[in-house]
């Protein structure tokens, strides 16, 4: 089920066109930067994004423009774990498998898990209430149990779906931002 809605989603998000790619991703960015927990936050934990995901780069840019900190995600697929490394340049990134982009380890230093003051969580699928599907490796159901900050997800419209399989050890995000509104979840 979880593998047929990824590649479902998957498909609908390569259809979108280039320049809605771009407008919506802008959306989405300008209704996080009026967010309380974005002003209030000095470290900001979130992924680099690859297409078709909501475009994330420019959100880093603006975060160090306003004089933020900005720690991105190492992952280790021997355990399935993560730790945020914090970047002061796009340069100290480097493409790893599946084309991802992580941080260089000699180039970037370990963030705690509660120095984050936001965490921005990836997902290809969202419900309302705040549970999402990722990519399906588990890093994140991982790291959110370690988590006490404020979690939210950006999400373009076709990515929000009634009902997902949710278990037991899935933790909502607490927000959900898409370019027209912010969901405050509220998971049953």
């Amino acid at each position: 089920m979880k593998e047929k809605i990824r590649s479902e989603m998957k498909t609908i998000l390569r259809t979108m066109s280039e320049s809605d790619y771009h407008l919506l991703s802008r959306a989405i960015a300008n209704q996080l930067y009026q967010l309380p927990e974005w002003g209030k936050a000095n470290l900001i934990g979130i992924t680099i994004s690859n297409h078709p995901e909501v475009d994330t780069r420019e959100i880093i840019e603006r975060a160090w423009k306003q004089g933020k900190e900005v720690a991105v995600p190492k992952c280790f697929p021997a355990d399935k774990s993560i730790q945020f490394r914090k970047i002061v340049s796009f340069d100290e990134l480097e493409k790893v498998y599946y084309g991802l982009w992580e941080p260089i380890m000699t180039e970037t230093e370990i963030v705690s898990a509660n120095e984050i003051g936001l965490l921005v969580v990836p997902g290809l699928a969202f419900t309302e209430s705040g549970y999402r599907l990722g990519f399906g490796g588990g890093y994140y159901d991982r790291f959110l149990p370690y988590y006490k900050g404020p979690t939210l997800s950006l999400a373009f419209k076709d990515q929000i779906l009634p009902a997902l399989p949710v278990e037991t050890h899935d933790i909502p995000v607490a927000k959900l931002v898409t370019p027209e509104k912010v969901f405050v979840c509220n998971a049953e």
